[in-house]
């Protein structure tokens, strides 16, 4: 790292021309202290979601947002029922119920508010979108949609269009409350939405006749409602961009592409003195950081004079002064990943995003032993502090229209033009101070990427479902009508392929690329630091270079069909993927009788050919003919699981039949008989067990009961209940990634994919007589892309973990099939094309 960020303060103007002055030039320099932001590290709560949450993430279709209406295009809410336990309550604040008749109200008032239903949430609760601005025609929407089309797929002419620089109306973007138990900003949008809805000043007209403002008004109306963090299926929403599991994240996606803002901000807490992105480094390296940093700073400096200005002080409030990270601190507060809302924004042609916290604390242990009149003062002036925040942004908005709708146009120009980013410095981006070579963070962009087709690709079902992922993106992607020879390799008809000249190439980029190993580059990361789709979905991805980029083709919206079922014989069906886990185990749940090879592979009788078919067309699997018989019966696995919610869900996704249960739950009493494995991976002890329940999981164990463990807890339960002879060597805890693993075969990891993922890592070394090492780290240096470092006292690190096993099996002297993992195949549902191991271990533990 270089020297330490100055510390500047600035003035800046807000609505209304009122001026802030900075502090006392004999102020005392802050020091502030690294954040501690809630939700980083591994996930280890318990998950007890149930299963209608997955249902609904899984089955319900994000809508898209209309474009050939004008505005106002009102919308009647049809208020949910009052709900006194709304934790909104306590606090003063708007409780879910209360929101929509509160919106009916704004669009009867004002011809400026619209409301549109953006989804629903993971608990069934609608997901409400507003959008403040002048009044349009149908004609004059059609314009506008017509010029943001032409700043995306043309910026080369939008550069030049006359119309775009005197017309185009500004998108901007706040999101609220994406974390349930992070309240005020929702009211503060409220009272941000009644605001614009009447005023009647010349700079609020001028606002409204230059810009578009939409705003989520709670992005996680479940957590709004219980008081927790996550969504009803235990989701940080804000780490499930890139992955879209859940229907709220997807909603948001939805709007980044339909609405494509220059600005956003995403209100959080609790943080004292407010914490204003930008970041310290490690920077998302695949946007253009050179425009983004430049929008963010300015209006970063906008917002602290703002909050600063409300007149709250330590003394009086106990409210710190605001803090920018990129200019106060070192390290601490990262914008690596694209897994937050603010760093997933910018591929979408957003040039400023910001995380804003609040300073005062009303939620966790606040929340329950603080007075109800502390509570309310605190959120008031959580509220005020994200008013201050809107309102500044859109005085930078209005102020700098020109200038970052033209820098919006420019990510897309030189995304199409396949142009090299600008790396930062003083110099690229004159106005922000102290920019040194530790934030200088750029890609190689390859020429394109392919996805082959036929006897190149891996899986086909797994590269549809990338495909359509790209495409649910909004990124560009061709399919070959001839095959086509590319850097010396032939490729066959119906080949995907991602030219890298593209507006939206950044976020190709995040999606198929390896990532890169930063641990040299900073001392610790706040959260996950490697997340290649394209090693870890399970599709066969090639990166070309260099070379001419010809292919006759079309752009699609979803992959050509998958499913495939041979018309004679049995039928063998891969278990690589999680949709040929949900496909195996419909079978099983309809009573066909389904067999193993020693490989994994499921044999499935001819005389279920009808069957098959309808679950080739629905999951877009291939059922090829096969003469094996197999060498095991499956069957449906029941599965008791103390697991996180991540883990949760992707069972829930792969079809198994789960029950959630703990250490509290099997304490209280817990029927065996309804479960075939026990699978640990968080909130489980087995020393912590009465004599009662012990005895009970004892003779579950004794009984044939089958365990797969995951991580520390899952080889601590192994230890424990003295299963497998296998010690687990714990790496560095906060160590995650991509790993290079190899596969012994079998049927847990049998045709694997060379790659996994790893938080916490751990390894099993003093294999005992029957205890079988199914896959290892690789050699060297394991780590693709992530963060790990060893531990100060040497040990730990990833070539520590070099050659030794991270999955293994056997049987139990109790008589248990049991499998232990060291790695994480199902982390926050992420990495698809590795679920399969885990899948494969509960069907083979459960026989």
């Amino acid at each position: 790292m270089g020297m330490p960020r100055p510390v500047l303060i600035a003035t800046a103007a807000l609505a209304g021309a009122l001026l802030l002055a900075p502090p006392p030039a004999t102020a005392a320099p802050r020091k502030p202290q690294p954040p501690v932001r809630e939700g980083g590290g591994r996930d280890t709560a318990v998950a007890v979601a149930p299963a209608a949450a997955a249902s609904r993430a899984l089955g319900a279709p994000t809508p898209a947002l209309r474009h050939d209406t004008g505005y106002p295009r009102h919308t009647v809410l049809v208020p949910p029922p009052v709900n006194p336990a709304d934790k909104s309550v306590k606090l003063g604040l708007t409780p879910y119920h209360a929101i929509a008749p509160k919106l009916n109200e704004l669009q009867k008032l004002s011809d400026r508010v619209s409301v549109e239903v953006a989804g629903r949430s993971a608990g069934g609760h609608e997901l409400y979108l507003v959008t403040v601005t002048a009044p349009e025609t149908a004609a004059q929407a059609r314009d506008q949609e017509r010029m943001r089309e032409s700043i995306e797929h043309s910026p080369a002419a939008a550069a030049k269009d006359r119309k775009i620089k005197s017309a185009y109306k500004a998108p901007l973007f706040i999101n609220n409350n994406i974390h349930g138990n992070e309240w005020e900003g929702t009211d503060a949008a409220l009272k941000l939405i009644e605001r614009l809805a009447t005023a009647d000043d010349a700079r609020t007209t001028e606002l409204l006749s230059k810009s578009r403002i939409h705003l989520n008004v709670t992005a996680n109306p479940d957590g709004r409602i219980a008081g927790t963090r996550a969504n009803a299926n235990g989701f940080d929403l804000n780490r499930d961009f890139i992955t879209g599991s859940q229907p709220e994240s997807c909603a948001i996606r939805q709007i980044a592409i339909d609405k494509q803002p220059v600005m956003m901000l995403d209100l959080h807490g609790y943080v004292n003195g407010t914490l204003i992105e930008p970041t310290t480094p490690p920077h998302g390296e695949n946007y253009e950081y050179d425009l983004f940093l430049k929008n963010s700073y300015a209006n970063a400096l906008g917002m602290e004079a703002a909050i600063n200005g409300l007149g709250y002080t330590p003394q009086k409030d106990g409210v710190q002064p605001a803090i920018i990270p990129f200019r106060d601190q070192q390290e601490g507060w990262d914008d690596w990943p694209p897994i937050f809302t603010p760093q997933y924004m910018p591929f979408h042609g957003t040039v400023a995003a910001h995380t804003v916290e609040f300073p005062t604390r009303v939620n966790g242990q606040d929340y329950d032993t603080q007075p109800v009149d502390e509570l309310r003062r605190r959120s008031t002036i959580n509220t005020a502090i994200a008013g201050a925040a809107m309102r500044a942004t859109l005085d930078y908005a209005l102020d700098h229209r020109a200038s970052v709708i033209a820098d919006q146009i420019e990510i897309f120009r030189r995304g199409s033009a396949g142009e090299a980013q600008r790396p930062v410095s003083e110099e690229t981006v004159p106005g922000v101070p102290g920019i040194g070579p530790e934030d200088v963070y750029t890609a190689e962009f390859p020429r394109a990427y392919v996805i082959p087709a036929g006897s190149g690709q891996r899986s086909a079902t797994a590269a549809a479902r990338l495909v359509d992922h790209l495409a649910a993106n909004d990124v560009q992607v061709v399919r070959a009508d001839e095959g086509f020879r590319l850097n010396g390799r032939m490729y066959p008809a119906g080949s995907y392929v991602v030219d890298m000249h593209q507006p939206k190439r950044g976020l190709a980029n995040v999606i198929l690329a390896d990532g890169r190993d930063i641990s040299a580059d900073v001392s610790a990361m706040y959260d996950i630091s490697g997340w290649s789709l394209g090693l870890l979905w399970g599709a066969t991805v090639d990166r070309v270079e260099d070379g001419r980029l010809r292919v006759e083709g079309r752009t699609v919206q979803a992959a050509a069909p998958t499913g495939h079922v041979a018309p004679h014989g049995d039928l063998a069906l891969r278990l690589d993927d999680p949709k040929e886990l949900t496909a195996v185990n419909s079978l099983l749940a309809q009573g066909v009788r389904v067999r193993r090879t020693d490989d994994g592979t499921a044999v499935v009788p001819g005389s279920a050919r009808a069957q098959a078919r309808v679950l080739a067309d629905r999951y877009g699997v291939a059922f090829r003919a096969t003469e094996q018989r197999g060498t095991a019966d499956l069957h449906r696995t029941r599965v008791a699981a103390a697991v996180t919610p991540g883990e949760l869900f992707s069972l829930r996704e792969m079809g198994f039949d789960v029950v959630p249960v703990s250490t509290a739950v099997l304490n209280a009493g817990f029927d065996w008989s309804a479960a075939d494995v026990l699978y640990v991976s968080t909130g489980l002890s087995y020393k912590a067990l009465d004599p009662a329940a012990r005895a009970a999981l004892d003779g579950f164990l004794k009984g044939g009961g089958g365990v797969v463990g995951l991580g520390s807890t899952g080889a601590a339960f192994n230890t424990d209940a003295r299963l497998l002879a296998a010690t687990a060597v714990e790496g560095h805890g906060d160590a995650n990634g991509v790993v290079r693993v190899v596969n012994a075969g079998g049927p847990v990891t049998g045709g694997a994919s060379g790659h996994s993922f790893v938080y916490s890592p751990l390894w099993f070394t003093g294999l005992g007589a029957g205890v079988r090492a199914d896959q290892s780290y690789g050699s060297g240096n394991p780590l693709v892309s992530g963060h790990w470092r060893a531990l100060k006292s040497g040990s730990g690190g990833p070539l520590d973990a070099a050659g030794r096993a991270s999955v293994v099996s056997g049987t139990s002297a109790q008589g248990s099939q049991v499998v232990l993992f060291g790695t994480q195949p199902l982390f926050r549902a992420h990495p698809k094309g590795v679920f399969a191991q885990l899948g494969r271990a509960l069907l083979t533990t459960g026989e």
